[in-house]
């Protein structure tokens, strides 16, 4: 995005790739592309720079108006994060990791069935990854029940480490990797 600003004000605000009309004229859609730094300085066209946003999972995000930064000559685009409610997010989170080791177990459970009905043994490396995604998400759902505020349940669903199956595994060692 750019910006148009004239005695520190910005003007007008205008998309990457847009056509634009600024005193009279009209510039087409792919004139920021082909013009020179020169020729977009001439009209007072700087660069708009957006600031770090937050995760909208955990935090109400607003964009706050724009400003022109006379010390970068850019126009700054900044927002105010705001956490959302901290039980809504730990049930939200508890709920992301239920579903996700159902998700992960699910496809192996043939397994565990098939050894019930047959009276045959699971392979012992299943059962150790089943136990290790069923004890991941066990503590994991620990530390979100125990976490403080909306940044650490941030933090704990962004550092989960889900084991690899023995699937996985045996196809990362056959390619090498």
């Amino acid at each position: 995005m750019f910006a148009i600003v004239q005695n520190g004000i910005i003007q007008l605000l205008i998309p990457a790739g847009s056509q634009f009309t600024w005193n009279g004229i009209d510039y087409p859609p792919n004139w920021v592309n082909l013009s020179s730094p020169e020729e977009k300085a001439a009209i007072g066209m700087v660069d708009v720079v957006y600031g770090q946003s937050a995760n909208d999972q955990y935090y109400w995000v607003q964009q706050n108006d724009p400003v022109y930064n006379a010390q970068t000559n850019q126009v700054d685009i900044s927002f105010t994060n705001t956490p959302k409610d901290l039980t809504s997010v730990k049930t939200n989170a508890l709920n992301t990791i239920n579903d996700t080791a159902y998700s992960i177990l699910q496809p192996s459970d043939w397994m565990v069935v098939k050894g019930i009905e047959t009276s045959t043994p699971v392979n012992p490396d299943w059962n150790a990854w089943r136990a290790s995604i069923r004890a991941t998400a066990d503590s994991t759902r620990t530390a979100i029940t125990g976490a403080a505020d909306v940044d650490a349940v941030q933090t704990i669903m962004s550092n989960i480490a889900w084991a690899k199956s023995p699937s996985q595994v045996a196809t990362e060692v056959q390619n090498g990797n």
